[in-house]
C-alpha cells in the first residue's frame, strides 16, 4: 500500500527497498537500519555464484562488523528502515552522484546519526546474469563512489559534529581503500607491474607480496560462503578481470569524465520474463558477434599471455602458470562468453 506525503510526515519510519526487495522488520531505536539479503538466483550460472561471494562477504563483514562496531558502513540501497528525522536531517536525496543511497548515508553519519545491519531480516535480491548488465552495474558501483569521494571530501573534513577518528575511518578506510585503492592495486599490480617483471628480470617481487599475503587476503574474503570455496581460484580470476572495469570507472569517478553520471538500470532478467520468454513462438536468434567483443580485455589477455610465453623461455618464477591461467579468463571475458546470454531477435 503507497502512503501519502501527509501518512509519511506522521510517521517516525519509512521503509525503503529496490524494486526487487521484499521482507522487512522493525529496527530498534537507532536512525536506520539495513536489512541482509540474499539473491534468489545464485545458482542460475556461474558468473553469479561469483556475485554471491563477494556479496557475502560484503554483508557478512563490512556491512556487520560496521553496525557491531557502531562504524561508518554504507547503504547499498537493496532494503532499509530509515528514521525521519535523519533523512531530513541529512537533507534528503540527492542526485549530484548515480550513489544516492550511499551519498545519503555519508551525510547521515556526519550529522551524527548511528547505523545498524539486521542480519537476521533476509530480504531477496536478484542478481545481475548477463556479462552486459553485470558490467553496467559495476561501472556504476566502482565510478558511483570515487565521485562522491572527490565531491565530499572537503565536507567530511570540515565537518564538526563527528570526532577526528571517525573522518579518518570514512576518508582512508571507506573511501580510499575499500573504493578506490582496492581497485587500482588489484588490476594495476596483478594485471600490469606483476607480468611487466617477467621483461624486466632485475625486477623482483618477494613471494610474501605477491602470493602469501594476497592468499590469506583471499581465503578470509571466501569465507563467507563456504558452498562456493572449490571455486575460489575462477572467483579470483574473474574478480581480476572486472577489476580493469573498475579501475576504469574509477578514474571516471575521480577526473569527472564523459561516462561519470551514466545511469543505466541493472537488466535483471527474472522468473518471469524467462517464462515470457520459453512461451515465444519459436525464433532462430540472431545477434551481432561484435556486440560480444570487449576489446580492452582482449588486448589486457594478449598482453599477459604475451608475457607467459616469455616467462616459459626466459623466465625462472614460473609466472607463467597464472599468467596462461589470467588471459584465459581475459579472453573468454572478452568475447562475451561468460554469465546468461539473451540474444536478440
Amino acid at each position: 500500500m503507497a502512503l501519502g506525503p501527509h501518512n509519511i510526515r506522521q510517521s517516525e519510519w519509512i521503509c525503503l527497498f529496490a524494486a526487487k526487495a521484499a521482507n522487512v522488520s522493525r529496527t530498534r531505536d537507532v536512525s536506520r537500519g539495513f536489512l541482509g539479503c540474499f539473491a534468489v538466483n545464485a545458482d542460475e550460472c556461474l558468473m553469479t555464484r561469483m556475485q554471491e561471494m563477494s556479496l557475502d562477504y560484503h554483508f557478512t563483514v563490512e556491512q556487520e562488523v560496521g553496525s557491531s562496531t557502531y562504524a561508518f558502513f554504507g547503504f547499498n540501497g537493496t532494503a532499509g528502515v530509515w528514521r525521519i528525522d535523519a533523512l531530513n536531517e541529512a537533507g534528503g536525496w540527492k542526485d549530484r552522484t548515480t550513489v544516492e543511497d550511499m551519498d545519503l548515508a555519508v551525510r547521515a553519519s556526519l550529522k551524527g546519526w548511528k547505523f545498524l545491519y539486521l542480519s537476521s531480516v533476509k530480504v531477496k535480491n536478484e542478481l545481475p546474469s548477463t556479462l552486459k548488465a553485470y558490467r553496467y552495474q559495476q561501472h556504476r558501483w566502482s565510478c558511483g563512489p570515487a565521485n562522491l569521494f572527490r565531491k565530499m571530501l572537503m565536507e567530511i573534513i570540515t565537518n564538526k559534529k563527528v570526532t577526528l577518528w571517525k573522518k579518518v575511518h570514512v576518508i582512508y578506510s571507506f573511501f580510499m581503500v575499500r573504493k578506490i585503492v582496492a581497485h587500482l592495486v588489484t588490476f594495476i599490480f596483478y594485471c600490469v607491474v606483476l607480468p611487466a617483471t617477467v621483461l624486466v628480470p632485475e625486477v623482483e617481487v618477494p613471494k610474501w607480496g605477491a602470493v602469501y599475503i594476497p592468499s590469506i587476503i583471499t581465503i578470509l574474503n571466501a569465507v563467507g560462503t563456504p558452498r562456493s570455496l572449490h571455486l575460489l581460484v575462477f572467483w579470483i580470476l574473474f574478480e581480476n578481470v572486472m577489476s580493469l572495469h573498475r579501475t576504469k570507472a574509477t578514474f571516471i569517478g575521480l577526473l569527472e569524465a564523459g561516462r561519470v553520471n551514466e545511469w543505466i538500470v541493472t537488466e535483471k532478467l527474472g522468473d518471469a520474463l524467462k517464462g515470457k520468454a520459453n512461451n515465444k513462438a519459436a525464433k532462430k536468434p540472431r545477434f551481432r558477434f561484435g556486440e560480444r567483443l570487449h576489446l580492452l580485455e582482449l588486448g589486457t589477455g594478449a598482453y599477459l599471455f604475451f608475457c607467459g610465453c616469455y616467462d616459459v623461455v626466459f623466465g625462472k618464477n614460473h609466472y607463467f602458470i597464472y599468467l596462461y591461467a589470467q588471459a584465459i579468463a581475459f579472453f573468454i571475458v572478452g568475447f562475451g562468453c561468460v554469465g546468461t546470454f539473451v540474444p536478440h531477435s
